[in-house]
């Protein structure tokens, strides 16, 4: 079975205590971390004693590259990578997130490949590289990334898929799995509405099934191949009113995961 795990940015603002609290109580099967300035996204000491307490494993970390995490472990994405690559390593995940380089990066951008495999090599983790999207400034698109958002086109060995991201980027994300095929090794489990060609702007994260992507057929194929990857929610619950609705959200989305990843042999498991 498709090991199916909750990412920290699914409560945001909330600490990552509350995530591995909310996602053992809704059951899925371990965390990816996204580092941030909150301490404990750092600290493995830290994330092994919530692992423990609450029965989860640290399945994955998401590298500090967006721009809301720029001043994380520096300024050096090469340090801020190999940073993430050793905190992989100390809690025992299997796979580290990392976006493309933004185009102003250029040293980095001309580098890249070459520090992932090397830092990937080192630390012996998997280095996903997750595609992204154009950024829309002023209604025209704005090459943000360097060589660019997809990494099909990149010569990398470790891909993420997110479908929010293909979903704003108009890529068909059942295409996107089967073209990169034993190069894909993690997902980001959401869902999108439209691309940034139709108008949308913002990186949704909906719920998988509440979107446009064909999330279900895609989880089906992986299923059905016998992949051999992990996949990490990571929807955006902050118009939840409460703690109850959050959790009502992630049961929904784990609902989904396990129906669509669940093969023939296999039963669904009972929801209650």
């Amino acid at each position: 079975m498709i090991p199916i795990g909750m990412s920290t940015t699914c409560v945001y603002p909330l600490p990552p205590a509350a995530a591995f609290r909310e996602a053992a109580e809704v059951g899925f099967d371990g965390i990816e971390i996204m580092v941030t300035q909150e301490e404990t996204t750092q600290d493995a000491a830290a994330l092994l004693a919530l692992a423990d307490a609450h029965g989860l494993p640290v399945m994955s970390i998401h590298a500090p590259v967006l721009l809301l995490t720029h001043f994380v472990w520096g300024r050096d994405p090469r340090v801020k990578l190999e940073r993430t690559a050793a905190l992989a390593r100390d809690t025992g995940a299997d796979t580290v997130v990392v976006h493309p380089p933004f185009r102003w990066q250029a040293g980095y951008a001309e580098q890249f490949l070459q520090i992932v495999r090397e830092t990937s090599e080192e630390y012996g983790v998997h280095i996903a590289v997750e595609n992204m999207f154009p950024w829309r400034v002023a209604g025209r698109n704005m090459k943000a990334y360097a060589p660019g958002p997809d990494p099909r086109a990149m010569d990398c060995d470790a891909i993420t898929l997110d479908f929010s991201h293909a979903s704003l980027a108009g890529v068909d994300s059942r295409e996107f799995a089967r073209e990169v095929g034993g190069r894909l090794r993690h997902i980001h489990l959401c869902d999108g509405s439209g691309s940034s060609d139709d108008g949308r702007i913002f990186d949704e994260h909906l719920l998988p099934g509440r979107g446009t992507q064909p999330v279900a057929e895609t989880l089906r194929d992986l299923a059905d191949a016998g992949w051999d990857g992990q996949i990490a929610a990571e929807v955006n619950t902050r118009k939840a009113r409460n703690e109850d609705e959050r959790m009502q959200l992630l049961r929904e989305t784990l609902d989904f995961a396990r129906e669509h990843t669940a093969v023939a042999s296999e039963p669904v498991p009972d929801p209650a």
